[in-house]
């Protein structure tokens, strides 16, 4: 290459940098555009997490993809050429591992290469071969045609998708009423952020959000509502895909067919998310090229015009040109509601029930369109965490100074919610100072006073402490719009105190799982919790002490598995051949399936004890005390065995242990224990009614 050869490639490159990266000056400032722009021609790319990729392997030896005979799911991959990108893609899916049933369909738009060829020995492929070259609007609309799952998902043969991808673009359609397009978050091979999302300006413009960024940054880690997704990973229903007309011929061969799509699902009421839970790797510019003025590229430019005249009614309701990446993503997100939670620190549904429960509520939020934040009050980012919970929609905000952030945002906040009494303790009075039009929702989790209370008569000690925590937590009550508590012994005990308070019953929030593994194969009890709580160290050590060893005898060999956070000195003081310490796990179904009864004996506490719920919602049967069951609508016999001391506690756990009739009918009856009581459906039925009160309230001219 001559050196006017090299400067004429290197204009052409900057010209389409500039094309790509025009939209961010006004959002980012001209230094952080030509930063970006110097970084691409640079090749180089901020510190952030290499993804994996297989290697572009011209040699072939034959494999299989997935191939359902009933696919939930059909993959569709144009190709034209490019045959080591194709086979990395379909390698890529071959490992992912999703659980949805799928189909692979790839069309073969008259590649020039042996692509054909090639990819008909791959097992378990549908090969759909086109007599002439239709671009990419024509063959995928071809595989549309050809498919048989009723969701359909458009993928670029130049990406390799990472585990998880698919199943979590289909979940959206489950999680968010009106789903109508999911699109992956795609990052560049050197793993860079390309694209979680797109804007659309007033003008046709488009916007990349995130480009170029690192892709762990909290503000690209959660499912939202955008403008549009790229066509390079995109899934939509099948009948809806038909309705709109499929991807519009006007735009062939290829560039805005999928801003277009994405505008017309608009236009029937249907929501376009990005779900950053699904990754997928996109080698950008190796099908059409990065210069806007040669190849497939060139249509860029003529097609956005062709969107924009088509669109102009659309248009005139987006946002000017070079605004903000934030405000232009907060307009996309429309008038939704929106949620601020507080907690005391990251939920994490496998660490502890109120977790669970937690991340249960900001589920149901989000599906009841409301846009969830949550700020942990510790102030500790943890970024497997946000992740999670970005992938039901939650936004997790962990500013420098909260004080300052609330004071400058919480005129956004219809409602803020406290979740527990320490959160509640710190934070209310801030609330209604910074956030004046929110109203408060005071998420007790359980009553702090009545543990207190009764773990001191327990020990037969001075209730002062009790008494005093009583007062400030009924006060913070008081000055709460609305209380949450779970369970109907702590609604009785606070209306008597508090008549006036505006109450409601939201329990723990469990799906039911049937299980898997017999009776006959299962051995050993269960329990579940971590010694962070006394409650729960005080019942391992009281059942380690009176019940195990009147156990031993009658049922020899017999093991208690304890899973939960135990500290080392404990464990070692407790050592025992009969009892062994997991600490906390990330899955806990093994154990659920493998032990034969799970055991809740606790002598004090409040609230719902979620070790129950998550036992009974895995069919294994609990024996429990009174004090662990309480308020839970449960029957001594039919789905639980009731017993407050050693020796009732050790012949109950006996006959559930050998008894397979009534180990049977006790699996039965807890899983329906927990349909009737502690379902999603009820939850959110509670929850709806919470927030849409709480919404008139907020937006009453008093306030």
């Amino acid at each position: 290459m001559t050196w006017t050869d090299a400067l004429s490639w290197r204009v052409r490159r900057l010209r389409a940098l500039l094309q790509r990266t025009r939209g961010s000056v006004l959002s980012r400032g001209w230094r952080g555009t030509w930063r970006r722009i110097l970084m691409e021609l640079k090749g180089s790319a901020p510190a952030a997490s290499q993804p994996h990729l297989l290697a572009l392997d011209w040699t072939f030896a034959p494999f299989a993809v997935p191939e359902a005979g009933n696919p939930d799911v059909s993959v569709i991959i144009p190709v034209h050429g490019h045959l080591a990108h194709t086979l990395a893609c379909l390698r890529s899916i071959a490992a992912c591992g999703d659980t949805t049933a799928f189909e692979v369909i790839v069309v073969d738009d008259a590649s020039p290469d042996a692509s054909a060829a090639t990819l008909a020995q791959i097992r378990g492929l549908r090969l759909l071969g086109l007599p002439r070259n239709l671009g990419f609007v024509g063959a995928c609309n071809a595989g549309a045609a050809a498919a048989r799952g009723p969701f359909l998902c458009f993928l670029n043969n130049d990406t390799q998708v990472t585990p998880g991808w698919l199943d979590a673009l289909r979940a959206c359609f489950e999680d968010v009423p009106g789903c109508g397009i999911a699109g992956s978050r795609l990052l560049y091979p050197d793993g860079r952020l390309q694209e979680c999302g797109a804007l659309v300006f007033a003008d046709g413009s488009a916007w990349n959000c995130g480009r170029f960024e690192r892709p762990d940054q909290p503000r690209y880690l959660y499912r939202r509502e955008c403008d549009y997704v790229s066509g390079a990973a995109l899934m939509i229903p099948a009948d809806l895909f038909r309705e709109v007309g499929g991807f519009d011929t006007r735009y062939a061969p290829a560039y805005y067919e999928d801003t277009d799509l994405a505008f017309a699902v608009h236009a029937a009421r249907r929501r376009v998310l990005v779900q950053p839970a699904s990754t997928v790797i996109h080698c950008e510019g190796v099908t059409a090229g990065i210069d806007p003025e040669q190849g497939v590229k060139r249509h860029q430019v003529k097609n956005k015009a062709q969107f924009a005249g088509k669109w102009a009614d659309a248009l005139r309701k987006q946002a000017p040109p070079g605004t903000r990446e934030a405000e232009a993503i907060a307009r996309a997100a429309t008038a939704r509601p929106q949620l601020l939670v507080i907690e005391s620190t990251l939920p994490d549904a496998a660490r502890d029930s109120g977790s669970l429960r937690l991340v249960e509520l900001l589920r149901s939020a989000g599906q009841l369109g409301w846009r969830v934040s949550l700020m942990p009050d510790d102030r500790r980012m943890d970024l497997a965490l946000a992740a999670r919970l970005g992938a039901v929609g939650v936004q997790v905000v962990v500013p420098g100074n909260p004080r300052s952030w609330l004071g400058a945002h919480g005129d956004d906040f219809a409602v803020v919610m406290l979740s527990r009494y320490a959160v509640a303790s710190v934070w209310l009075a801030q609330v209604r100072r910074l956030a004046p039009r929110a109203q408060v929702i005071f998420d007790t989790v359980d009553l702090n006073f009545l543990r207190e209370r009764r773990a001191a008569e327990l020990a037969r000690s001075d209730t002062r402490r009790a008494d005093a925590l009583r007062a400030h937590e009924l006060a913070l009550i008081a000055a709460s719009d609305c209380t949450l508590l779970v369970s109907e012994v702590e609604l009785a005990l606070v209306q008597a105190e508090l008549p006036q308070a505006r109450l409601r019953l939201l329990g723990n929030i469990h799906q039911v799982h049937e299980p898997i593994t017999p009776f006959s194969d299962r051995a050993d009890l269960l329990f579940i919790g971590g010694f962070q709580h006394p409650p729960n160290r005080d019942a391992v050590q009281w059942f380690a002490r009176e019940v195990l060893p009147l156990l031993r005898p009658r049922l020899p060999g017999l093991c208690l598995h304890i899973i939960g956070n135990v500290e080392e000195s404990t464990r070692n003081e407790m050592r025992n051949a009969h009892m062994v310490f997991h600490g906390r796990v990330d899955d806990l179904r093994p154990w659920l399936e493998r032990c034969r009864v799970s055991i809740a004996p606790l002598r004090y506490g409040a609230g719902v004890k979620g070790k129950i719920n998550t036992a009974m919602a895995a069919g294994l049967p609990v024996v429990a005390t009174r004090i662990a069951a309480e308020a839970m609508a449960l029957t001594d016999g039919v789905d639980v065995l009731l017993a407050d001391t050693p020796a009732a506690m050790a012949a109950a756990i006996e006959r559930a242990y050998t008894d397979q009739a009534l180990w049977q009918r006790l699996s039965r009856g807890g899983m329906d224990n927990v349909r009737q009581h502690f379902s999603r459906a009820r939850a959110r039925d509670v929850l709806r009614e919470v927030l849409d009160d709480a919404l008139r309230e907020s937006a009453s001219p008093s306030r």
